[in-house]
């Protein structure tokens, strides 16, 4: 089975500085502690150990922040990492990391992504490529998520069989699965925000998840066509996945759950 190429997400969104960051007092939301590491090392670790050989891409505006780190000396050291420029945005990020090189199939998460798992990371590529799809995504049912915390999420994607939260966690087969990726341009935040649901996958899909006339099946047979990328789902074993640092109620929540899940760091 092929290996791919991880890609991790840690530029400043919208080039602007994020509060956990500025209250840590660092330039990067990266490198905000937690448990005694950068988020980003929690990230890096997983990524190491899902396959002995995957190059590692971190998206990040300045990698001089990472250099002290002795994961990133390592895997620099051993020719897997490198530091494509993060850009204004997701989707202009993940466009500047496979235009210098980042090769397919190619699976992206976030560098506050402290939860994720080796054997997560290895579950959505191993169900992706069985799916034949194209694009796939790593989601939790809002049970799996209440189960491993209960203020894991407030908002879910409901459908009429299951309400669901993704896990930040996304894996894109082929240059033409990165039609699939503009749906994530301006952030990808559209359970706050309809308007970027209408813009992203249209006035009828817009309306179909409002009213809750699909399953999750078709609904992402309708963004499949939408794309032209079939597209799968790949729940995850455990709904902590669902939790990343995007704030201080979520880092408290990522710092409880590292203790339980990973108490030896």
């Amino acid at each position: 089975m092929t290996t791919p190429t991880i890609l991790i997400l840690a530029g400043k969104r919208d080039g602007k500085l994020d509060p956990l960051a500025e209250k840590a007092g660092v330039s990067h939301k990266a490198v905000v502690p937690i448990r005694g590491k950068p988020l980003i090392q929690w990230v890096l670790e997983a990524a190491e150990a899902a396959w002995p050989d995957a190059p590692i891409l971190v998206s990040i505006h300045d990698p001089a922040v990472l250099e002290g780190l002795e994961i990133v000396q390592r895997l620099t050291a051993d020719g897997r990492l490198r530091f494509p420029q993060a850009q204004h945005g997701i989707v202009e990020s993940l466009e500047a990391a496979v235009a210098e090189g980042g090769a397919f199939p190619l699976l992206i998460t976030t560098g506050d992504n402290v939860l994720v798992t080796p054997e997560a990371l290895r579950r959505l590529h191993d169900e992706a490529v069985a799916a034949g799809a194209g694009a796939a995504l790593s989601i939790a049912s809002r049970e799996q998520i209440l189960a491993a915390h209960p203020e894991g999420q407030r908002r879910f994607y409901e459908f009429r069989d299951v309400a669901i939260s993704n896990c930040n966690a996304y894996w894109l087969r082929d240059r033409a699965a990165l039609r699939a990726a503009e749906s994530f341009r301006g952030g990808g935040q559209f359970i706050k925000t309809p308007g970027a649901i209408l813009k992203a996958f249209g006035l009828w899909n817009l309306i179909g998840f409002r009213r809750k006339w699909w399953n999750l099946d078709k609904a992402m047979a309708n963004l499949s066509r939408r794309f032209g990328v079939r597209i799968a789902p790949v729940f995850v074993t455990d709904g902590a996945l669902a939790v990343d640092v995007d704030n201080e109620r979520t880092y408290r929540i990522a710092e409880t759950l590292l203790e339980s899940r990973k108490p030896n760091g």
